[in-house]
């Protein structure tokens, strides 16, 4: 058995080889970028107005107007002192512009345009490079690409990125007591709900599974279902069937089919019989079957790993310490990750602790870690890794 810190460390410790690809700026949300970014050019490229107005020549309350740029506009105006043109946002200002005027605060009449207030030299004028220099560092290898990434490489005029590949991922369920919903089930049986957990976790974080198998509590039937799953996958998510009971057999599968153990249990609760191996470059991670214990390892341990192999520069979930509502003492025995709500920078650990309970998690959106045998007053900072 080994220690939350110690298991972190193994994942964090591996040695891998990171893939790339070059995806279309319109399906890059979520990648890692293999390379840094330099501006290419000056954003902007050119002095532009901030808002629609006028364009002023000189600092006075009247103008007589001479002409109109608008966005787009590649014609040059050249004003005399005490001349404007009216302006739209975005377009290019005259090259002797000493500010720009926002329309609500002008009148005009005939060919004169009046101001309520003076102007300010440089005003709502956007400056040539006042975001980014031409060869100025935009983003460094590793950055995930979040919308507004998007947008700033987009402006960049990139429609190509080249970005680190996510692993390839299957899922396997087991138990014999599994049935799928929608479908008639029997006495002592439940309907089967992890996979969609951990289908939802990973759509959560910008992943994909390749496949999902369902196996039956067979010796057999586990070990060729494991062969056949990495046989496709760089990662393969294994729910249930880690245990020590008589019809759990997926660690003797698994060693079977020559992937090598690099933990098995992780002093916690929940979800203490973990397990974490690797066959050559492909990973596995055999999670307990009970639903939040499933659930809760895959956002501290799995998804760390996930994100490791797609270049993220950083990996895992959120982490922020917030104040208790109220006192909470740890009794379990072991340090714990908790289902939480944080409201208004407040915690409040929730009903329901118990590793099949799942609706408490739903209801929430952290994990609260308390180590073991820690008391809190209220008021007091605790560990939170936010889920949602």
């Amino acid at each position: 058995m080994v220690t939350i810190e110690e298991a972190l460390r193994i994942i964090k410790d591996q040695k891998i080889t990171l893939k790339s690809e070059t995806k279309p700026l319109e399906e890059a949300l979520g990648y890692a970028l293999s390379k840094d970014i330099v501006s290419p050019f000056d954003v902007p490229e050119f002095d532009n107005s901030a808002m629609d107005g006028y364009a002023l020549r000189g600092l006075y309350q009247e103008y007589k107007l001479v002409g109109e740029v608008t966005a787009g506009d590649s014609k040059e105006i050249l004003m005399n002192d005490g001349e404007a043109v009216r302006i739209f946002t975005g377009a290019k200002v005259p090259q002797n512009t000493s500010a720009v005027m926002m329309q609500e605060k002008t009148s005009v009449k005939e060919r004169t345009l009046f101001l309520d207030e003076m102007p300010k030299i440089g005003q709502n004028i956007r400056k040539k490079g006042g975001q980014l220099t031409e060869g100025q560092p935009v983003f460094e290898k590793g950055h995930v690409l979040n919308p507004p990434s998007l947008a700033l490489m987009g402006s960049l005029g990139l429609s190509q990125l080249e970005v680190f590949s996510k692993p390839q991922i299957n899922i396997i369920t087991t138990g014999n007591e599994l049935v799928k919903p929608g479908q008639p089930k029997s006495e002592g049986q439940i309907y089967e709900s992890n996979s969609y957990a951990i289908s939802g976790a990973l759509q959560q974080f910008g992943f994909q599974h390749h496949q999902k198998t369902e196996i039956k509590d067979d010796f057999e039937a586990t070990k060729t279902g494991i062969k056949t799953a990495l046989e496709s996958c760089d990662v393969l998510i294994i729910s249930g069937g880690i245990s020590v009971g008589d019809y759990d057999f997926v660690k003797q599968s698994l060693e079977d089919n020559g992937v090598n153990e690099l933990f098995y249990k992780v002093f916690q609760k929940p979800g203490k019989p973990l397990y974490f191996g690797r066959k050559e470059n492909q990973f596995v991670f055999a999670l307990p079957g009970n639903p939040a214990s499933s659930l809760t390892c895959f956002y501290v341990y799995v998804l760390q790993l996930l994100q490791k192999l797609s270049g993220y520069s950083k990996t895992g979930l959120l982490t922020y310490q917030f104040p208790i509502k109220h006192a909470y003492e740890n009794r379990f025995g072991r340090p714990s990750f908790l289902k939480a709500a944080v409201v208004d920078g407040k915690v409040e650990v929730l009903d329901g602790q118990g590793s099949s309970m799942i609706q408490s998690m739903a209801k929430g959106n952290a994990l609260a870690f308390v180590d073991e045998g820690e008391k809190l007053a209220e008021g007091d900072l605790i560990k939170c890794m936010l889920i949602s």
